[in-house]
């Protein structure tokens, strides 16, 4: 499902439930994806430049930064502009559909772990 090896595709999980963002991160890992969590989107803006993630799988309501603003902020990156955004949402997942400039997937929390790895899987292939 994921890269090789020796060049796995980078994800950058961003979600303010600590407990989530490591659920999805080994579920990530376990398929071969190299993972990289923040706890909210101020942390993975600090972080996105240097991790240069593949895919960003983001909440949307988070402390500091929302999903939205993360988002907003990572398309004005030159180099990471067209990055895929994936929102995972409680509540704002009507927002995240109204923005496909922004997310290129929504998914409504709970989600199921396979329809959110098809989503990686299209978005971050091999």
């Amino acid at each position: 499902m994921a890269a090789d090896a020796k060049n796995p595709r980078r994800i950058l999980v961003v979600d303010d439930e600590w407990l989530l963002a490591t659920w999805l991160a080994e579920a990530l890992e376990d398929v071969g994806y190299l993972v990289q969590t923040a706890s909210d989107g101020q942390e993975a803006l600090d972080h996105v430049s240097s991790f240069r993630p593949d895919l960003v799988i983001t909440d949307f309501m988070m402390p500091r930064l929302t999903g939205l603003e993360l988002a907003t902020a990572v398309r004005a990156l030159s180099e990471l502009g067209k990055t895929p955004i994936i929102l995972v949402s409680g509540a704002q997942g009507a927002i995240g559909r109204e923005r496909p400039d922004l997310f290129q997937a929504v998914l409504e929390k709970p989600y199921e772990i396979g329809a959110l790895l098809d989503q990686v899987s299209l978005l971050c292939p091999d």
